[in-house]
């Protein structure tokens, strides 16, 4: 129950209506014991930093922040994490102990969890689609899993140029390609795993049977190529059911989620015990319902 002693944990983001978040942490929160209730806060790029000062200025306990505002928000941070200082993007913010807030990215622990510890992916190719926010924590996860090249596709030449810039590492070089190139056909020929960090197919954003790059693209994939969309409405999204279709082994961004969730949760609270199941559960009958 909501009383007088209630805190808040939210959402930032624009568009925040479609976000199972609420709902999962909701239900980590009451099986935790915790009096604090999570909101999806919606709020537009403009409004962003009179924002957070305001909910610093409530005693909010947390926020986790989403599509457009990651890469913004690690500008109104006091303190960032070294892992959000290398990417440039945020999507968790933990109040700061002298006021203002400290921005971490919970989202690499999050993508990896789905991929199988058990797994070898050394000297594998891997495409990306996208180059803002959640892209970068996907390019930081998989240069982790000592691949052999990253190709990162987006649509403007001087995004592309300056992500890359900024994330590239020896041990799994990135390679830019713009969404036209006549190169990305071989790169999506060869990849082992595309990952979809756009908004493409989501719904409430667009068209939801849209496909990120076209439908036509993806007809020369490696059969035992792996495809992983962020997205997790609809589930699955008219890419990943095209994939099932054809034999491909498909993962969606729910998983993700929940894990990276999570990991925001314990620096939250400090606590060790949040319980993965109970969100996993609540988001699941949130989408089935």
């Amino acid at each position: 129950m909501i009383n007088g002693g209630t805190s808040l944990l939210g959402l930032l983001g624009n568009p925040v209506r479609h976000s199972l978040s609420p709902v999962m942490h909701n239900a980590a929160l009451e099986s935790m014991g915790l009096n604090w209730r999570y909101l999806a806060l919606p709020c537009e790029s403009e409004s962003l930093g009179l924002v957070l000062q305001g909910l610093r200025a409530v005693g909010c306990q947390g926020l986790n922040v989403t599509i457009p505002h990651k890469q913004a928000i690690a500008e109104l941070c006091d303190e960032l994490s070294p892992l959000a200082r290398r990417l440039g993007a945020v999507n968790t913010l933990v109040p700061g102990v002298d006021g203002g807030w400290y921005g971490t990215n919970t989202d690499v622990e999050g993508f990896l969890a789905p991929l199988g510890a058990n797994e070898d992916w050394a000297g594998r190719d891997a495409v990306v689609i996208g180059c803002g926010g959640s892209a970068r924590a996907v390019v930081a996860g998989l240069q982790s899993l000592k691949l052999n090249t990253i190709t990162v596709v987006g649509r403007r030449s001087e995004a592309l140029q300056a992500f890359n810039t900024d994330l590239q590492q020896d041990n799994a070089p990135l390679t830019a390609c713009l969404e036209n190139a006549p190169q990305l056909k071989e790169a999506v020929a060869q990849a082992a795993l595309v990952v979809n960090t756009t908004p493409v197919g989501m719904a409430q954003h667009g068209d939801p049977k849209a496909m990120p790059l076209g439908a036509e693209l993806w007809s020369g994939l490696s059969p035992k190529a792996v495809l992983y969309d962020l997205i997790y409405t609809p589930r699955p999204t008219s890419w990943l059911t095209t994939g099932q279709r054809r034999g491909h082994r498909c993962i969606d961004g729910l998983e993700m989620l929940v894990q990276q969730g999570a990991a925001s949760l314990r620096l939250w609270s400090g606590r060790h015990d949040v319980p993965t199941e109970a969100m996993r559960s609540a988001a699941e009958t949130a989408l089935a319902t």
